[in-house]
């Protein structure tokens, strides 16, 4: 059993930055991807970045070139730099954690973008 905890959200003005962290209980090293997902009320979750155990990247459009995926495999962490944030990246953002036989997901921690 792995827990994700999800820190580093909160409110900040439209261009600013954040980075939100994911601390696993367990080991992280043997997960097959770690992602990042975001939702809006309404709305269904989406992928917003995600690597692999090798460490390829993934993003979506909406975030390329803003966004960017990390993980730390000694500290059982993923993080998600994000820069120039704008109001439509409001949302709440859940950490992902994939393995051969299950996948785990956070909590969830909240980013507003407004001014």
């Amino acid at each position: 059993q792995v827990q994700l905890v999800e820190s580093g959200g909160g409110l900040v003005q439209p261009g600013g930055s954040l980075r939100l962290s994911c601390a696993a209980s367990g080991t992280i090293f043997s997960a097959n991807a770690m992602g990042w997902y975001r939702q809006t009320p309404g709305k269904e979750r989406e992928l917003v970045a995600s690597i692999s155990s090798g460490g390829i990247t993934n993003y979506a459009d909406p975030v390329k070139g803003r966004f960017t995926i990390s993980r730390d495999n000694a500290k059982n962490t993923a993080y998600l730099q994000m820069n120039s944030l704008k109001p439509a990246d409001t949302a709440v953002y859940y950490c992902n954690a994939v393995f051969i036989r299950a996948a785990y997901w956070g909590q969830g921690t909240q980013v507003t973008v407004s001014s």
